[in-house]
């Protein structure tokens, strides 16, 4: 809506500074795919392919897809526009709407706007820290404060192998007290449990195996660099050894970035202690996909990325009381009064924008008092007023909006005039 449109330009403007002073450069992907793209890389077990797809049959029978989140038309478009023949690592970013099938709650909307930034060609966990680093200086110059990221590893395909087999032997004794999508995920997808949000699951993978204690020695060496690096930053983290990311083609590092508050509260009835309650609403995430560039029929391609959730951005802003300007500032106000004077400051208006004066009018009105009390809710310096005579004799009455001082002047000067006065 219109009101929230300095919001959305604020955003998107930081986000394009932010990404094009780290190297990335623009992408726009399609709204739509082919499905199969989503199932090989997002994967065919996950509830985003499962339960949040909006997918469709064309006229000519393929199967299409809304895109539910952005890595994966990158991806097919960096080995599609030949990309892998240029200087790597390729940085790239995009804004854009993704669309998930999803109950709308707070926050929460199926169709709803992200940014990204994918750096493709390079396993160096520098690059890990600089995609983390992009987002925290993102969120810090719209203003957010109180943000915190959480780090893990889920390893490569060597290292995990030897972790699901420690999960099932942890989860199988189990299995009557999970929910139901999780007594499926046991036998589909068994890292995917520690991705449930259901309070009987979290409960259970309270307990569970760490996946860090299970890593190979290039896995272990890669995240203790990335944590290196953070280190040096000073960006606030924290380790959350059963993080894992709901899309299959994440390797090693994963990350969410979060904003926390603290609520106190009164104790007790009768009581005069303050409780402390820390909440905390997810911003973004991503990590490290280093095969599925290859999975997707390229070369081996290493790659890391990152998503944030400009809907949740917004409301943050919000919800902390970040001030944003008005997308639209006038200067001066054209007051007019009677049918010659209306048909010369349509002219007036169009020379007074030209010039780079920032003007607002309302037209649609006759009393120069309404008129006037317009130009000073927009909280303009000067209002340009002209009637019948003023605009007869060629003339136009500038005013002082603070000071009520009134001044006649030539039409054809008054460009200049207002210039002067501005500062311009």
């Amino acid at each position: 809506m219109p009101d929230d449109q300095k919001y959305w330009e604020k955003v998107r403007s930081t986000i394009k500074k932010v990404s094009r002073s780290y190297g990335f450069e623009r992408i726009d992907t399609p709204i739509f795919e082919y499905s199969d793209l989503f199932m090989a890389s997002v994967g065919e077990a996950t509830d985003v392919v499962e339960k949040q797809m909006y997918s469709f049959k064309s006229k000519g029978g393929d199967m299409l897809s809304l895109r539910p989140e952005g890595t994966a038309g990158v991806a097919r478009a960096y080995i599609e526009n030949g990309m892998p023949n240029l200087p790597q690592p390729v940085k790239l970013y995009y804004i854009g709407p993704m669309f998930r099938y999803e109950q709308p709650q707070a926050g929460r909307f199926r169709q709803f706007r992200q940014a990204g930034v994918e750096i493709i060609g390079d396993i160096d966990p520098i690059y890990d820290a600089e995609t983390i680093n992009a987002f925290v200086v993102m969120c810090r110059e719209l203003g957010l404060q109180n943000i915190n990221v959480e780090m893990n590893t889920i390893g490569c395909n060597k290292c995990r192998s030897d972790f699901r087999s420690q999960l099932l032997r942890y989860y199988k004794p189990r299995a009557a007290k999970l929910c139901r999508d999780c007594k499926r995920r046991i036998k589909e997808s068994p890292l995917r449990l520690l991705d449930c949000k259901e309070e009987k699951c979290e409960q259970l993978k309270a307990h569970a195996p760490n996946l860090i204690d299970h890593l190979c020695e290039e896995c272990h060496s890669h995240f203790k660099s990335v944590l290196e690096y953070l280190d040096e930053t000073e960006i606030p983290y924290s380790l959350n050894p059963h993080l894992v990311r709901g899309f299959d083609y994440y390797t090693k590092t994963v990350f969410e970035v979060f904003l926390e508050d603290e609520h106190i509260a009164d104790g007790e009835e009768g009581g005069n202690e303050k409780t402390h309650r820390r909440s905390k609403m997810a911003l973004g995430g991503g990590g490290r996909y280093d095969n599925l560039i290859r999975l997707l029929g390229g070369k081996d391609a290493p790659a890391v990325g990152a998503a944030l959730g400009l809907d949740r951005v917004i409301g943050a802003m919000k919800q902390q009381g970040v001030k944003v300007p008005p997308l639209y500032k006038p200067d001066v106000f054209l007051v007019q009064l009677g049918a010659l004077s209306k048909k010369k400051c349509l002219k007036l208006y169009e020379e007074l924008r030209q010039a780079g004066i920032a003007v607002a009018e309302s037209f649609g009105k006759d009393s120069i008092k309404t008129q006037l009390r317009a130009a000073d809710r927009d909280g303009v310096s000067l209002s340009l007023i002209l009637g019948q005579k003023e605009a007869i004799d060629g003339v136009i009455i500038v005013r002082d909006m603070a000071s009520g001082a009134q001044e006649t002047v030539p039409i054809e000067k008054v460009i200049k005039i207002i210039k002067d006065k501005l500062g311009k």
